[in-house]
C-alpha cells in the first residue's frame, strides 16, 4: 500500500509539472506572434520595441526608433473578434550634418478580423492604415496610405510559426511628397524551452517598389532570445535580437539591435 501511495504521489507530481510546463509554454507563445494569441487564451498587450539602427543614412550614424505596439481584442460576433494592433513610433534620427531630429513618426493602426476560437491554424485579415502624424517631415512619408494585411499563425508542440504581410499605397497627403507603394513582410520562428525561455528569429523585410533596382529591398538575417515570466500576477516578456541587413538600400542601416519589453493582460473571455 505504501508503494502504491508513493507511485501515486510521483505520478501526480509528474502530471502537475507537465501541465504547468505546457501552460507556461502556451503563455510564452502568446508573446511570439502579432496577435498575442496562444492555444488557451488571447491577451491585451502593451509592448515597447526599441530598434537601434547602426550605419543609417548618408552620414552612417545611429538611428533609434521606439515603437509602442498595443494589441487590443474586441468581440465582433459570437464567432469572430476584431484585434486592433497599432504601431506608434518615437524617433531619434540623424539630420545630415545638423545633429539629430526627435519626434513622433507615422502611426500605423491595423484592424484584424480573426476567429474567436483558438484553433491550430490561426489567421487574421484586415485593413492597415499609415497616418501622416510625423512631427517633422523627415520622420515620415507625409502621405495617407492604406492596404490589406494578413497574418497566419501555427503553434505545434514547442514551436511558434507566423507570417505577417501587407502592402500599402498612398491615397492622399502632401502633394509634394513621393507616392507610396511599399511591401512589408515579417516571419516568426520560435522554439520554446522550459520556464518561459525561447530563441527566435523575427526579421522584417521591406520593399519600396518605386525605388530603382538595387535600392528596393531591405532583407535582415539574425536571431535572438527572450523569456516570458510573471512578477506576482503581472505577465511580462523580455527579449533581445540582432539582425544584419544583408540586402539594403545605400542609405539603409548596416545592422540593427532589437530590444522588447512587453506587459500582457489576459482577455477575461479566454484566460
Amino acid at each position: 500500500m505504501k508503494a502504491f501511495f508513493r507511485y501515486s504521489i510521483a505520478a501526480w507530481f509528474f502530471i502537475s509539472m507537465t501541465a504547468y510546463a505546457e501552460s507556461e509554454m502556451n503563455f510564452a507563445k502568446s508573446t511570439q506572434n502579432p496577435l498575442a494569441i496562444n492555444p488557451e487564451a488571447r491577451y491585451f498587450t502593451v509592448p515597447f520595441v526599441n530598434y537601434t539602427n547602426f550605419g543609417y543614412g548618408t552620414t552612417k550614424n545611429t538611428q533609434n526608433i521606439l515603437d509602442l505596439k498595443p494589441i487590443t481584442p474586441f468581440p465582433l460576433t459570437s464567432s469572430y473578434d476584431i484585434i486592433l494592433r497599432t504601431i506608434i513610433p518615437y524617433m531619434h534620427q540623424p539630420n545630415g550634418n545638423h545633429g539629430y531630429l526627435n519626434g513622433l513618426g507615422d502611426i500605423n493602426p491595423t484592424a484584424f478580423i480573426t476567429p474567436s476560437d483558438n484553433r491550430s491554424l490561426l489567421w487574421g485579415f484586415g485593413p492597415t492604415l499609415i497616418m501622416p502624424t510625423a512631427t517633422n517631415q523627415a520622420l515620415g512619408a507625409g502621405k495617407w496610405s492604406i492596404g490589406p494585411e494578413l497574418v497566419l499563425i501555427a503553434m505545434p508542440d514547442a514551436w511558434t510559426f507566423a507570417i505577417l504581410a501587407y502592402n500599402v499605397w498612398s491615397v492622399g497627403g502632401q502633394s509634394n511628397r513621393p507616392s507610396v507603394n511599399q511591401l512589408t513582410f515579417q516571419y516568426y520562428i520560435t522554439y520554446n524551452f522550459p520556464h518561459g525561455w525561447y530563441v527566435t528569429t523575427q526579421p522584417t523585410m521591406t520593399s519600396n517598389w518605386f525605388q530603382p533596382t538595387g535600392q528596393k529591398w531591405t532583407v535582415p538575417v539574425g536571431m535572438g532570445a527572450g523569456r516570458a515570466f510573471h512578477v506576482g500576477q503581472q505577465a511580462m516578456n523580455i527579449s533581445v535580437q540582432a539582425y544584419d541587413n544583408i540586402i539594403r538600400p545605400t542609405t539603409g542601416p548596416h545592422w540593427y539591435l532589437q530590444a522588447n519589453f512587453e506587459l500582457l493582460f489576459p482577455d477575461k473571455r479566454t484566460g
